[in-house]
């Protein structure tokens, strides 16, 4: 039977069930990712699994989060990081190397392998022809030790590109453009897969941009074939050797289909702050702006800094605007100085960081309240940015540097120049001596964890109750973010390691008094959050189920939920549940008692449907859960480490 290219990737390491939409499915993975503001959990998850050494084949540790060392807090991560690679046989990426996703496509990607990435742009990885999936911290530590990766199979969504990108559109135009069609919410548990003759025309970094941007389109990952792109991009990484071709057969099929004539696309921006509040720029030609930004692993390649600097060569950006260049990598940022683009740009009054996320993680850069921040990142959920009242942007790097330039938004095609050509060099500055190698085995077991005062052990959570009389201590509308929940920025992200600090921040974007109130239902039955649809999209912090859980959260109910935060809710004990009826959202108040009964007895019955009586208003609601029997046996138990404390033998 044909296949397409995420068909084959999944039947090449599929370990258990069968291939057909919805049904959980395992799969054997190659690679594994963190970076610190995950990492840390995950090392500590390490521990507690008692693992010896990792049994990927590739396991790689960045830092580029938690950057900025305002006090001990971050420094001592990074040093409690480096530690547990070296005691778990992982490659160690200093500060200041790089964003974790291009700075592992440029030294790790393998065409054909599977990776799990405890962040949930993991798929950018796709660009490679990758099955690179984004989830939680526990799911990644497992991987780690050797265990497959359970998710339900998605549908495979082909989308056709045709044409050639016209002058000044780029590959965020691309995406952008999905974004707009399609919402934050479209390609929830489906891999997107783009194919047809418009392939061509993109670079390797090029469709980075597009695969690491379907997170934000809910996609479970993003593919792309392995073909003579791939190999180019390979062969300036010095790396030709690890091409494999991967294409999709003559006759392969696609679940749900799409086409986009790159040739009519224009240059779009999403507007605040949602990442599918898609306009084209001419429309919001004119807006002030304060802040643009080029970087982030949403625009990570050469090219994205290569022609902003064209663009700004021998001219002044707008003054009252912070023009700001994060390089991706050190090999790009050599690469850029190499070509002058670094001179360009200072002299053009950039300001040049360090290689790292920055401000994309709200760490560093935050935007003055009442001021417009165009950014080539990922994402503007609301406060993401480290300014609770921002206003942020999303565009191409074209667009960026064009507004700089003016002062305003700015349509590139309207800056009266042609677009300038660029010559990027054939082979790349490559320096392996950045990464640190794992120690040999007889190392690693020798090797202690370092621990500052700021690295807090995992808590403990009791098994879940069989009746739960609870409040609903929030309840929250659409789209909420795992921003929202456990924030981002520089003053929470420190905190990483150690939940109960990290805990006081929790909700407080919606409800400042969320965390006292909270505790007052530790030890109880706990408490209830109610939710709409799409509830924990974004990133795929664990944080954002540990703290809630840690202040007493049992159950969320909510009409649907973003798959990876799904997915961390049940590996932590909280019982995540939707609506059979999703007008009975509207029925309940903050405040509400509600109470289910006999909750082991329905866990343990397949397809089982709850009742869940709001106590305050004498209503039933039918509810229902999408868990399978696996993660069903982890909620009951507390959560899945307790799970596999009570019937496994330690990890060697």
């Amino acid at each position: 039977m044909p296949r397409n290219v995420a068909q084959k990737l999944i039947a090449d390491h599929l370990v258990d069930g069968t291939m057909t939409p919805g049904e959980e499915i395992a799969i054997r993975i190659d690679q594994t990712l963190t970076q610190d503001a995950t990492g840390t959990l995950v090392m500590q998850e390490l521990e507690a699994l008692d693992l010896d050494r990792t049994r990927a084949d590739v396991s790689v540790q960045y830092v580029d989060h938690n950057l900025l060392q305002a006090d001990e807090r971050n420094a001592e991560d990074h040093a409690f990081l480096r530690s547990a690679c070296r005691r778990y046989g992982l490659w160690y990426s200093k500060p200041g190397n790089g964003v974790s996703h291009p700075t592992h496509m440029q030294r790790f990607g393998v065409p054909g392998a599977s990776m799990v990435g405890s962040d949930s742009h993991t798929p950018a990885a796709g660009s490679l022809g990758m099955l690179a999936i984004g989830v939680g911290g526990l799911d990644v530590a497992t991987a780690i030790t050797g265990e497959p990766m359970y998710v339900r199979m998605p549908e495979i969504w082909g989308v056709r590109l045709t044409g050639e990108l016209p002058p000044w559109v780029s590959a965020k135009d691309v995406i952008l453009e999905m974004l707009r069609r399609h919402t934050v919410s479209g390609a929830v548990n489906r891999i997107i897969e783009y194919h047809g003759p418009g392939l061509a025309t993109l670079s390797a970094m090029d469709r980075h941009v597009i695969a690491n941007m379907g997170a934000e389109l809910g996609a479970t990952t993003t593919v792309f074939p392995s073909d003579d792109a791939v190999r180019r991009f390979l062969r300036t990484e010095g790396r030709e050797q690890d091409f494999v071709e991967i294409a999709a057969d003559e006759d392969a099929q696609y679940d749900v289909t799409d086409e986009i004539d790159l040739s009519t696309l224009v240059p779009l921006i999403a507007k605040p702050s949602a990442p599918d509040n898609v306009v084209e720029v001419r429309e919001v030609a004119g807006t002030p702006l304060g802040q643009a930004i080029i970087g982030s692993s949403a625009n990570p390649g050469l090219r994205d800094f290569a022609i902003a600097a064209a663009m700004v060569r021998g001219k002044q950006t707008a003054g009252g605007v912070s023009f700001d260049i994060n390089p991706t990598s050190r090999e790009i940022f050599a690469d850029l100085t190499k070509m002058g683009g670094t001179f360009d740009l200072v002299s053009a009054g950039a300001r040049i960081h360090q290689a790292g996320c920055m401000g994309c993680i709200g760490m560093g850069q935050a935007p003055a309240v009442g001021h417009n921040s165009l950014r080539t990142f990922p994402r503007n959920f609301p406060g993401r940015s480290g300014t609770r009242e921002d206003s942020v942007w999303l565009c191409s790097p074209e667009t960026a540097a064009a507004s700089a330039l003016k002062g305003v938004i700015t349509d590139p095609r309207d800056l009266g120049m042609e677009e300038p050509a660029l010559g990027l060099p054939e082979h790349a500055t490559i320096n392996p001596d950045t990464l640190e190698e794992p120690p040999p085995p007889e190392v690693s077991r020798r090797a202690e964890l370092t621990k500052g005062p700021n690295i807090s052990a995992l808590p403990d959570f009791p098994p879940l109750p069989d009746r739960i009389e609870a409040p609903v201590l929030l309840k929250v509308g659409d789209d909420v973010s795992t921003d929202e929940i456990s924030p981002a920025g520089a003053a929470a992200l420190p905190y990483r390691s150690n939940i109960p600090a990290l805990a006081e921040f929790t909700f407080t974007r919606i409800d400042p008094d969320y965390p006292a109130r909270a505790k007052e239902t530790v030890g109880g039955s706990g408490h209830v959050i109610v939710g709409g649809r799409n509830y924990g999209q974004g990133s795929s912090r664990e944080h954002a189920a540990i703290t809630p859980r840690h202040l007493g959260l049992r159950m969320v109910i909510a009409v649907s939920f973003a798959r990876i935060h799904w997915q961390n809710l049940a590996n932590f004990g909280i019982l995540p549940v939707e609506f059979a009826d999703s007008g009975d959202y509207a029925s309940i108040d903050a405040d509400d008692t509600l109470v289910v009964e006999d909750l082991r007895r329905l866990l343990s019955e397949p397809d089982a449907r709850l009742s869940v009586l709001n106590a305050t208003k004498d209503q039933r609601y039918e509810v229902r859960h999408t868990l399978s029997q696996r993660q069903r046996d982890a909620v009951l138990a507390g959560g899945k480490i307790p799970l596999l404390a009570q019937g496994s033998a330690p990890v060697s």
